[in-house]
């Protein structure tokens, strides 16, 4: 199948870019790829909103980037920093005329504040912001009558030079991917190719992200030797839900403490001013291995989120899908107090991009969390995520079309590129094989990569990730491809790149904190 755009991943970047090009391009052929359905990915849980400059009189662009560095330990591109924060409120305005509907106070916008943040500017919708950005986008994308959508369809591998036998070019040319209903793979060929496949907090045991996120556009491009940059900057998020509801990890909003919620330990002590003078609202890095701290020393699984001193009638209002989810695991919120405990959320570095969303190789362009634009530096700003996607996409839409324009390649060049071949075997042992050693991947890696590493826990997790490696790789050569091996062996690869640039990681900055290199 031939097309002139490919789009790997249909959260809010791969949408929002589909929509960006139709508008610049109307009579481009966009194929837009999805893992499940539509309707899964990141984006659909993200609670907090969209962290943009909207009252002058209170905010300005220099704070937000201000904010943003600071959060970022000065890691941060500052010319990124710069421009996203300017452009933040015409691609803002932008969602709104596509049919998002933002919560307002009178005829404004209600601004939420959250951790890092000087000032209140979270654009959200209740506490389901990420879900109303995506139905919205989804609604828009379905009417466009030059996009294709194809679901249930799991990242392989990427097309380039390697797969015509060539070297030199250093270009992409589209995809294989693999059908989740009947394991077919197909030879997916464009003229760009876009990466919008989300971060891989899969890679551990406790993680907000959903059962999808497991860095297949990242160990795709890695294979295919596009730069890849720090991915040691792994982010926990402080509060997730403990327990877990229905076995999955569920995101307890950073916007909670930005309304007044207490963080308080087993004794009942609000300990964060122990540890920094913003106390809840410090940026997450910080809050997270305070609450890791605590609970190592008190011995329990997690620390209570005090609410019990905020209006219920407001909270009810702003929070009903966190309320209701407390209530569905039979805990009291405003008696009680919310459990919680840090847990991967946000990959804060990923694939090398420019600023117009281009990787190291022609062709190929990243957008969302599975890139690294310099704009988060070693710690992300609560609600920058959502922000990076719609102003990349808008950049990365205008870069595609003059790529596109001034390198055309004619439909016969792409018909000399060869069907996937591999063996046509498995059995369920061999599945469950692959189920244990998935297990054995998030064990390890929770165990030694965690919000607390040191020299000797990197070294041993190289190790175990290695005979990880070795059996994931006799599975692979001697097996049909499935959905869940293509699967395991990109989350064997993140892995090893966490790992490795952990390893190479000379100070601690931001969530990344090496035991050895505490004074």
């Amino acid at each position: 199948m031939h097309t002139d755009v490919l789009v790997i991943g249909t959260g809010l970047a791969g949408l929002s870019y589909a929509i960006q090009l139709s508008q610049r391009k109307p009579k481009t052929n966009i194929l837009l790829i999805s893992k499940r359905d539509l309707m899964e990915g990141n984006t659909k849980y993200a609670q907090g909103g969209i962290a943009v400059v909207s009252n002058f009189k209170s905010d300005s662009y220099a704070q937000h980037a201000e904010d943003t560095i600071a959060a970022g330990n000065a890691e941060n591109n500052l010319r990124v920093v710069d421009f996203v924060v300017r452009e933040g409120p015409s691609r803002l305005e932008e969602l709104i005329t596509w049919g998002a509907n933002f919560d307002k106070e009178g005829k404004q916008l209600h601004l939420g504040k959250e951790g890092g943040h000087s000032a209140n500017r979270i654009v959200h919708h209740k506490d389901q912001s990420g879900l109303h950005v995506l139905t919205t986008l989804i609604d828009k994308v379905r009417s466009l009558p030059n996009v294709t959508l194809l679901e249930k369809h799991t990242l392989v591998d990427l097309i380039t030079d390697h797969h015509l036998g060539e070297q030199g070019r250093n270009r992409c040319y589209g995809a294989y991917v693999i059908s989740k209903e009947d394991e077919k793979i197909l030879k997916l060929t464009a003229q760009v190719t876009i990466l919008s496949t989300g971060g891989a907090g899969q890679v551990y045991e406790n993680t907000t992200n959903p059962s999808a996120a497991t860095g297949d556009g990242l160990g795709a491009a890695y294979r295919a030797k596009v730069r890849i940059k720090n991915l040691h900057y792994v982010q926990f998020h402080p509060t997730a839900l403990y327990p877990k509801i229905d076995g999955a990890t569920f995101l307890i909003s950073e916007a909670v403490r930005g309304a007044g919620a207490y963080l308080r330990n087993e004794k009942g002590i609000r300990f964060m001013k122990q540890y920094d003078e913003r106390m809840e609202l410090a940026p997450r890095d910080i809050v997270s291995r305070s609450i890791h701290a605590e609970i190592q020393e008190q011995n329990a699984p997690y620390v209570a989120l005090d609410l019990s001193h905020l209006d219920s009638k407001t909270v009810r209002d702003q929070f009903p899908t966190i309320l209701a989810s407390c209530q569905q695991v039979g805990i009291q919120v405003f008696k009680e107090g919310i459990p919680v405990y840090p847990a991967v959320h946000y990959f804060c570095g990923g694939i090398d991009v420019d600023d117009h969303s281009q990787s190291s190789m022609a062709g190929l362009y990243a957008i969302g969390e599975c890139s690294h634009t310099g704009l988060h530096g070693a710690n992300r700003l609560a609600s920058n995520s959502l922000l990076e996607a719609l102003v990349f996409a808008a950049r990365a839409a205008s870069h595609s079309v003059e790529y596109m324009d001034e390198n055309p390649l004619p439909n016969s060049f792409f018909e000399k590129i060869p069907q996937w071949n591999g063996t046509e075997d498995i059995s369920n042992e061999k599945n469950g094989s692959i189920q244990n050693l998935r297990k054995q991947l998030q064990t390890m890696m929770t165990q030694y990569v965690g919000i607390e590493k040191s020299h000797q826990s990197l070294e041993v997790a190289e190790g175990r990730l290695n005979d990880i490696y070795m059996a994931t790789k006799a599975l692979y050569q001697e097996n049909k491809l499935t959905p869940q091996l293509t699967t395991l062996r990109n989350m064997v690869s993140v892995s090893y790149l966490i790992i490795k640039q952990s390893q190479e990681a000379k100070e601690n900055k931001g969530v990344f904190y090496n035991l050895d290199y505490v004074n």
